[in-house]
């Protein structure tokens, strides 16, 4: 797609799959936000679905490969890349988060990129981990996020850094995706990013073999530069690109400066309070249980689970029906709950289980749901939580509805067999403020 061409009014603009549902929800934001009709798919769609969102300009699928194997992601992901290039987009983004926790045996990017390196058969691919607007920034190849008002490099972040199943240890993104690819990697800095011409920055690549290439990310200039790279790489063929939200933000940036978009970003708005909330965690970050001890503290009714007993077979099923029976009578009065396994990081030794302990979350929640005729709005947290507790719910599709805080905002979620609408907000453990669930339960009001 040359630069000084227009899509027609018609064309997908953008397609992308989510390697977890509360990342897939950021881009969702950041579409929306834009004023790019959009749509986020919880699985495959069907011709039908995708004939009901027609109107769409970019289409996500959620997904949940950050928390699987190699072996799964091979069985499952070509067909998806497969059906998102089949939409004829200009661009397929493989969404992972800014943090960029992965490892050879879980979430590996690094067989996302082979794959999609079959599927797509480009030169090279961009690996575009930063995301600013995050406070996740990548300098010489080295990544660094933000917690609370203070900077880190990744290895030293004090939550990324201790994750019970993918913490990061290394700081230098090439050395960390040579442990889960075999593809040569590239790095282009800061420094080429800003002053070289897309075409010579590739040029210095060493592009005589297929390969991916890791860009540096730190501001609006670099982002400036990546959106000039996929234009540049843009054809009769999707562009493939591997990274964080911060490629949504760059796309966003190009197509409103090519005239694509309207010139200013869509108005932010409220959504009405609903209350009772329903928060659902199985996050072992410090900032959720910050959120929960605050919740605690203030009117929430305190839902304890024991995550070991949701995670065993022989004791889910009880356990479950505890956690309904606790929560059930205060959410049908109107009081909002906070059902949380953990409070701050795993005990040592204490062995993670994601699917099973999501897949438990999510048929409580759905339960819930059904039992409690006043409950509309579900907070789930932490993004395996989220990527294998909404498929327990009979829902289809979200779409963005209202901002709460960057990365987790509030969505209308598209019931399926009957079950109603509902709205969820999907938040990963690091997101929000103290006080992010009283914010998610007034709509994005200020909260007191």
């Amino acid at each position: 797609m040359a630069s000084t061409v227009a899509p027609a009014a018609d064309q997908l603009l953008y397609a992308y799959y989510g390697d977890d549902f509360t990342g897939s929800t950021d881009v969702l934001e950041s579409l929306a936000q834009a004023g790019v009709a959009s749509v986020l798919f919880l699985r495959m769609p069907t011709a039908q679905a995708l004939e009901r969102f027609r109107h769409c300009r970019a289409i996500g699928i959620a997904g949940q490969s950050r928390s699987q194997s190699p072996a799964w992601m091979q069985a499952n992901l070509p067909d998806i890349l497969q059906a998102l290039r089949a939409l004829h987009p200009a661009v397929v983004h493989y969404k992972v988060c800014s943090t960029f926790d992965s490892s050879p045996t879980h979430g590996s990017i690094g067989c996302a990129l082979e794959i999609g390196q079959t599927i797509f058969q480009q030169r090279c691919t961009l690996v575009v981990p930063a995301a600013p607007h995050l406070g996740r920034y990548v300098l010489f190849g080295k990544l660094y996020a933000t917690a609370g008002d203070a900077l880190y490099r990744i290895d030293l972040h004090p939550t990324m850094s201790r994750h019970p199943v993918t913490p990061m240890l290394e700081p230098d993104l090439c050395k960390h995706l040579a442990r889960q690819t075999a593809l040569p990697l590239r790095l282009l800095d800061v420094l080429a990013l800003r002053d070289k011409h897309p075409a010579e920055a590739l040029a210095g690549c060493d592009l005589e073999e297929a390969c991916a290439i890791v860009l540096d990310g730190v501001d609006d200039a670099t982002s400036r530069a990546t959106s000039r790279l996929l234009m540049a790489m843009s054809g009769p063929e999707p562009c493939f690109v591997v990274g964080s939200s911060g490629v949504t933000e760059a796309l966003v940036a190009m197509w409103r400066e090519q005239g694509w978009l309207p010139p200013v970003a869509a108005t932010a708005r409220q959504a009405t309070a609903a209350e009772p909330l329903l928060v659902v965690s199985g996050s072992c970050s410090p900032v959720t249980e910050r959120q929960i001890v605050w919740a605690r503290a203030n009117g929430f009714v305190p839902v304890a689970a024991e995550g070991a007993r949701l995670c065993d077979p022989a004791s889910c099923d009880a356990e479950s029906a505890r956690l309904e029976l606790l929560a059930r009578p205060a959410l049908q009065r109107g009081a909002s709950v906070v059902l949380y396994t953990a409070l701050g990081p795993l005990q040592p030794g204490a062995a993670p289980a994601p699917h099973r302990l999501g897949q438990a979350l999510g048929r409580v929640t759905h339960r819930l749901l059904q039992q409690c005729g006043g409950l509309t709005r579900v907070v789930l947290c932490g993004g395996d939580t989220a990527s294998h507790a909404v498929p327990q719910l009979p829902v289809s599709a979200l779409q963005w509805l209202a901002p709460l805080a960057p990365g987790a905002p509030l969505c209308r979620a598209y019931g399926e067999d009957g079950f109603r609408d509902v709205e969820l907000v999907l938040k990963g453990g690091q997101i929000g403020a103290e006080d992010f669930f009283a914010l998610a339960r007034a709509g994005g009001a200020a909260s007191g």
